[in-house]
């Protein structure tokens, strides 16, 4: 608050907003409704009464909200809150709740809940939807995705219970919480008395104990053929520059299976590619980094004295029902500090194995650049009509390089061909499968540093579930100026590589007919941002890529507004 405010008495629904902004919320990203008169009074009068509270930003879709605080977290690791209209945005919101809970990202949400009474108190039903959205088990729908839940049951409890919300969903492993509040709650009043004090109910912080890192370090420091599985990247910044020093120092390859974010530059001598089976068939030992599923058990086999040790947040991913992957060892915490911890143990016995590891990475390194060659050469392959994915990932590439840049992808350009080398550079959508992820998420991400390029690239199938509409008009209201790349096969091409992977010698691959796979005739996603004022361009011929994309970046550096890029791509 900006004076000392603690014998104010608010409404419930304004406490709410003004807890928030004292521990450190940012955004409340809200989609309302009619249970949010006294949330959109709680505002007024907080305004009235020179109370400062979280800034409110309209979402017209609630997928949008979740996707926008999901990426806001991922730039600034700061948890921010959801508020949606009753059972109706709450089942919108459950798909972003499911993302962020695969990928352990910590979202206040909350939504109404129909008015408790029908009569005789200040909240009360009104409508007909106040019996028609009435349901037994509200919170059920996000139950599965959800670390904790709550009813605030009286107005004196909100301090209590937005401190608790805010601890257990940033205490490791983190992931979402859910308040239901029912409107007559909301518009009691509230004692003023606490709502600007700090937070009372601090997050689980989480580390393994010395012996288990120092033996996973002995491990490591004997293993002949050492690997690194990595999927969620490392964490923090300095993690990242940590690993890269270990992996050089040690020789030992990183392999980057199916990467929601990014562990290792691109171009790094160690890069192993993202595919683990030629380093896993010898591995003796496997580091994984916060990797739900680091290999396949279908395809991929580890010899039996292979050691296993499982670093993160969640190594074993107990939220997951069947999960049966080897773990050795496994060193619970935030996944930076464990890298960091980790790497000291290793440094105290490099000394002794220094000869082993220059000829390893002499050998790795060769493997590594032989691979990386082909790579390049096979998106190069790819500058025909229609253009490759990959190819597309190699124009991006050239049209970022010498500047930072953060890239989203889903179901859009593949991460192997683009040179990366920074921390928070690669975003890649959960591994949960809800799709419309990376537009929102890229447009969270760009509100928390508005100078940044952003670029979100999604297939045609995900910038629909985007719900475009909605978010070019975030894009246009908040003045975020992505750059959005669709690439546009007119059709599930994910669904058409799982049938081909299942059945290679099916009659749908025999005859290449695909049935519930095509997306024809595409929509001109064009004139969808063009509704909203953004720059377009579509990119038909592999030989205009480059320039279109040049001309679309200049476009973001001058004018500071979005852009999106249709590309035709091939099947």
């Amino acid at each position: 608050m900006k004076n000392d405010k603690a014998h104010i008495t608010l409404t419930a629904g304004g406490a709410v907003l003004a807890r928030m902004k004292a521990i450190g919320v940012d955004y409340i990203f809200a989609n309302s409704g009619t249970d949010f008169p006294p949330i959109i009074e709680g505002l007024a009068e907080a305004n009235a009464k020179d109370i400062e509270l979280p800034n409110a930003l309209v979402m017209p879709h609630e997928n949008a909200a979740m996707g926008m605080a999901h990426g806001y977290y991922l730039a600034t690791g700061k948890i921010q809150a959801v508020m949606a209209h009753t059972n109706v945005g709450l089942a919108n919101c459950a798909i972003g709740a499911i993302n962020a809970a695969t990928e352990h990202v910590p979202v206040i949400l909350m939504s109404g809940r129909t008015p408790v009474m029908e009569q005789g108190r200040l909240g009360a039903r009104t409508v007909p939807i106040g019996w028609g959205q009435e349901m037994r088990d509200q919170a059920a729908m996000v139950r599965e995705a959800s670390k904790w839940e709550y009813e605030l049951k009286f107005p004196e409890q909100v301090p209590d219970v937005v401190d608790r919300a805010y601890a257990i969903a940033s205490s490791v492993p983190k992931g979402p919480v859910y308040v239901s509040l029912p409107r007559e709650v909301l518009c009691e009043p509230c004692p003023g008395d606490g709502i600007d004090a700090p937070l009372r109910m601090q997050p689980v912080r989480v580390m393994p104990p010395k012996e288990s890192l120092e033996d996973a370090a002995r491990i490591l420091a004997n293993a002949k053929n050492p690997v690194i599985i990595a999927q969620r990247g490392t964490g923090t910044h300095e993690a990242f520059d940590r690993l890269s020093s270990l992996v050089d120092q040690w020789g030992i390859p990183v392999v980057q299976y199916w990467a929601i974010q990014l562990a290792l530059g691109t171009d790094h001598p160690m890069m192993a590619g993202m595919d683990p089976a030629p380093w896993l068939k010898d591995a003796d030992a496997v580091l994984v980094i916060d990797c739900l599923a680091p290999w396949s058990p279908d395809i991929h086999t580890l010899r039996p004295d292979c050691k296993v040790i499982q670093i993160g947040q969640n190594p074993l991913y107990s939220r997951f029902p069947g999960r049966n992957f080897a773990a050795d060892l496994s060193l619970t915490g935030e996944t930076g500090d464990v890298i960091l911890a980790l790497a000291d143990a290793l440094d105290r016995h490099h000394g002794d194995h220094r000869e082993t590891c220059a000829d390893r990475l002499e050998r790795v390194a060769a493997i590594n650049a032989a691979t990386r060659k082909k790579v390049r050469a096979a998106a190069d392959a790819g500058s025909v009509d229609p253009m490759s994915k990959a190819f597309v990932s190699r124009c991006l590439s050239e049209a970022i390089a010498g500047r930072s840049a953060t890239v989203f992808s889903e179901l859009g350009c593949p991460l192997e061909p683009l040179s990366l080398s920074e921390h928070s550079s690669w975003y890649q959508e959960p591994h949960s499968g809800g799709l419309g992820w990376s537009f929102p998420a890229s447009m969270g991400y760009q509100l928390a540093d508005k100078n940044k390029l952003v670029i979100a690239t999604m297939g045609d199938g995900s910038y629909m579930f985007a719900n475009p509409t909605a978010c070019h008009q975030i894009a246009e209201a908040l003045e975020l100026p992505i750059l959005i790349l669709v690439l546009n096969n007119n059709e599930w091409g994910a669904v058409r590589l799982s049938v081909t992977g299942m059945y290679p010698d099916g009659y749908a691959a025999k005859t290449n007919q695909m049935p519930l796979t095509g997306l024809k005739p595409s929509p001109d996603f064009t004139k969808v941002a063009e509704a909203s004022r953004a720059w377009t361009a579509k990119a038909e011929r592999a030989a205009d890529l480059p320039e279109i994309l040049r001309r679309a970046i200049a476009h973001i550096d001058t004018n500071r507004t979005h852009a999106l890029v249709e590309v035709t791509i091939a099947p």
